[in-house]
């Protein structure tokens, strides 16, 4: 199963999907944690020791370079980079969680370092169709990444999206460029929930209730700000990562029942 995950910035998907992780494990499931946002911090949020191991690879720009045969004024690179020694050397591998640390080029004035991010690109697509894990990829925010196919190989994709109108028409847009690059199966899920008006107002608004709708939690807010790992958040989450986790398997069951009946 490849579970991808956006929604508009500051949402909380990396909170979202680390919390998703760790549900995956409690169930007994191998899982794969992609951090592929321009400022990735799975690390942190998984409670990785040595924080150092997570430095992005798009920041390794001598190394993506020559990867892609890149030279200095010429226009030509390789088009199928090498890299699975890259997946190997790169990947960590912690406390029953593996976590690849991808991040994005940033490149300025919206400049394109088209050779380095074919290597990101190259890496992203061997992760997405031959890991036999659990993968969950935890995407830029907002929808250029959709228009550019990266999450083609996904089985699912989650948008979150919180109580305001401007979340909602990130989230609407990114459904529709979602399924217009034919991504199976394409949930919401709810986050900074505080009570019944929330919940019927994302559930209105979205023309569909969320797999789950995930608390405006304090301990959350607390243990982020006390540079402690979210994943070890257990109270005060009204049960949404287990909600969700159900809700995911059981959207992957239905998409296994309707392949059988084709």
């Amino acid at each position: 199963m490849k579970i991808a995950i956006s929604g508009k910035g500051g949402v909380g998907k990396t909170t979202i999907m680390a919390l998703l992780a760790r549900e995956f494990r409690k169930i007994g499931k191998k899982v794969l944690v992609i951090d592929a946002d321009p400022s990735p911090h799975m690390a942190q949020t998984l409670g990785i020791r040595d924080i150092k191991r997570a430095r992005p690879i798009a920041e390794m720009t001598e190394l993506l370079a020559e990867r892609a045969g890149k030279t200095p004024g010429s226009p030509f690179y390789q088009l199928n980079p090498r890299v699975d020694d890259l997946l190997r050397d790169f990947m960590i591998d912690e406390d029953g969680y593996k976590l690849m640390v991808l991040g994005a080029i940033q490149t300025a004035e919206g400049g394109c370092a088209c050779p380095e991010n074919q290597v990101l690109r190259m890496m992203l697509k061997k992760m997405l169709l031959t890991a036999d894990e659990v993968v969950l990829l935890d995407m830029e925010a907002g929808v250029e990444h959709l228009g550019r196919g990266t999450v083609a190989g996904a089985d699912m994709l989650l948008i979150v999206v919180i109580p305001s109108r401007s979340s909602i028409r990130t989230a609407r847009k990114i459904r529709e460029l979602a399924a217009q690059v034919k991504i199976p199966r394409i949930g919401y899920v709810g986050n900074l929930v505080r009570d019944e008006d929330d919940r019927e107002f994302l559930t209105r608004e979205l023309g569909e209730e969320p797999l789950a709708f995930f608390p405006d939690s304090a301990a959350i807010r607390k243990t982020e700000r006390d540079d402690r790992p979210i994943i070890g958040v257990e109270e005060g989450l009204d049960h949404a990562p287990e909600t969700l986790l159900k809700a995911v398997l059981g959207q992957e069951q239905a998409g296994e029942d309707d392949q059988g009946r084709q």
